[in-house]
């Protein structure tokens, strides 16, 4: 995520890009539910949102992370102005699809989804976006797992870096951000 944090910060002109982590990181235990998160996540973005009023509030994750900040942003009492998922984890346990947060969204939404993510089909997360209330974008990365890595074959195939990969979906995030925040 610090890499992330850079290249967003770097194309989005941010005033502040903040990483944190979950408090479960630091004790090495397994993740909780998704639904555990929420307060300590939307307690955080409070603050934030506190520090900067004049400014936008961009929600931004990676898997939980983003199926979290989907959850915080669709809460009453956080203004967010768009939610940037990084590889949204669609598919759950036993298959289910959890896309009740994203059906709850009312803010722009774009997510950066790898084809060989096997926690998000990119024909699953299509039907979801139709019936998304908010505006929703997506950035494919062609090969990209779950992370946005490429296999290096499929790098050496495509003529294409790691690094160009991520700028190209840097870029993609900054022109969703720069049209939906310019726009409201």
């Amino acid at each position: 995520m610090i890499r992330w944090k850079n290249l967003l910060a770097d194309s989005l002109n941010a005033v502040e890009v903040v990483t944190f982590d979950y408090p479960y990181i630091s004790k090495r235990k397994p993740p909780p539910k998704a639904e555990k998160l929420v307060e300590f996540h939307s307690d955080f973005v409070k603050t934030i949102a506190a520090k900067y009023p004049h400014h936008p509030l961009i929600l931004a994750g990676k898997s939980m992370g983003s199926r979290v900040s989907c959850m915080v942003a669709a809460e009453n009492g956080i203004r967010a102005s768009a939610v940037v998922c990084l590889g949204y984890p669609l598919k759950g346990p036993k298959g289910s699809i959890r896309d009740k947060p994203l059906l709850q969204l009312t803010v722009p939404t774009i997510f950066v989804q790898g084809t060989k993510d096997g926690l998000c089909s990119l024909e699953s997360l299509e039907v979801v976006r139709k019936r998304m209330k908010a505006l929703s974008r997506l950035h494919v990365v062609e090969n990209g797992d779950h992370s946005m890595k490429i296999a290096k074959k499929n790098l050496e195939l495509a003529g294409i870096s790691q690094e160009e990969a991520e700028q190209s979906a840097v870029q993609a995030i900054a022109k969703f951000v720069s049209q939906t925040v310019g726009a409201s």
